[in-house]
């Protein structure tokens, strides 16, 4: 028994004048009751208690040491309470975490909405271009991309985040438009890169054939939104989310090439502490983004640029996505270098 459970049963066998009812009561049997008292006795040095075949009462120093053991079990059944009380309700603070282009482009509004219904939240939003260490950081909620690797963290799967190759009109009328992922080498590519090395770009034709194409540029960023800014200036041929490109689609600044050929789309997931005992706020925050990462989340804000099978440029057509697909181009910050075992439902 541990030692809050002691002084709880003390303060019990003192107000009820009994062993046996207090025992009964906190649903252990008298002897153990019994040799419990004795060893606090045994420890504290000193009788507590008074026995008779009347009952039982304290001794001047059991009334002192009752009188202080029933405000330290007040205290504990009243943290007990509050911590219940967080566990259950959606309130408190909720600190989220999710990449720079992510969580400004797509999260965000979410968020806001999700604060909008639920007032006994404080939400502290945090977006970042580097690994997150929930625990160590005290992070409730986080937004990964990609495939997760091993660890205790929990997760939701929320969706798929498709990726498109781009480019400007303007680079594309002094280059050419790339007619298969072959061409690419001999084109102008703004890589997206976290390390130095060969920069490989997957694409799968509409066989399920992949290709695997090396590409060569100027330009190598480990930010997004750069890489969409050269796209838009004419620098060359990027690949990027769908979440990053989309402005920059609806304007007809860049515009889709290769749209007969999918990139790999990513897993996005939302990752937790632990998959155990999951607080009701991280509950409710994460079935609110599940229902609404539909499936064409990703879509909405292009209209009509990508569904229609009229393209912008000659020998462009809607590009496919699938479903899922293995996770080829990481997002900054958003690999979670663990694989997660818990899944909320």
């Amino acid at each position: 028994m541990d030692r809050i459970q002691s002084l709880r049963l003390f303060t019990r066998v003192v107000d009820l004048g009994s062993f046996s009812r207090a025992a009964a009561e906190l649903g252990i049997g008298q002897p153990s009751a019994t040799k419990q008292v004795a060893r606090m006795e045994g420890e504290l040095g000193a009788r507590l208690l008074h026995r008779s075949t009347h009952g039982v009462t304290p001794t001047e120093v059991g009334n002192l040491y009752y009188e202080k053991c029933k405000l330290i079990v007040h205290h504990d059944e009243e943290a007990r309470s509050v911590a219940t009380l967080m566990q259950s309700q959606v309130q408190g603070v909720l600190r989220i975490s999710a990449s720079i282009a992510f969580g400004r482009r797509v999260l965000a509004p979410m968020v806001l909405e999700f604060l909008r219904t639920h007032p006994r939240l404080l939400i502290d939003l945090s977006f970042e271009d580097r690994y997150v260490n929930l625990v160590e950081q005290g992070v409730d909620v986080a937004i990964r991309m990609g495939r997760l690797a091993d660890s205790t963290l929990g997760a939701t799967y929320l969706g798929v985040s498709p990726w498109v190759a781009v480019a400007s009109p303007a680079y594309l009328q002094r280059h050419g438009v790339p007619a298969k992922p072959d061409d690419l080498p001999a084109h102008h590519a703004l890589v997206y890169s976290t390390a130095q090395g060969d920069a490989i770009w997957h694409f799968t034709g509409s066989g399920k054939n992949s290709t695997a194409v090396p590409v060569n540029g100027r330009l190598r960023s480990n930010n997004l939104t750069v890489l969409l800014s050269a796209a838009r200036d004419g620098f060359g041929v990027a690949v990027l989310p769908h979440y990053v490109a989309s402005d920059g689609l609806r304007s007809g600044e860049i515009v889709p090439i290769l749209s007969a050929w999918t990139l790999p789309a990513q897993e996005v997931h939302a990752v937790y502490p632990s998959p155990r005992m999951v607080p009701a706020k991280v509950q409710e925050l994460v079935g609110w983004l599940k229902g609404r990462f539909t499936e064409n989340w990703w879509h909405k804000d292009v209209g009509d640029l990508l569904a229609g099978d009229e393209a912008p440029l000659p020998g462009n057509h809607v590009l496919g996505v699938r479903e899922v697909t293995p996770a080829g181009v990481p997002d900054p910050g958003e690999l979670d270098g663990k694989r997660v075992r818990g899944r909320l439902r």
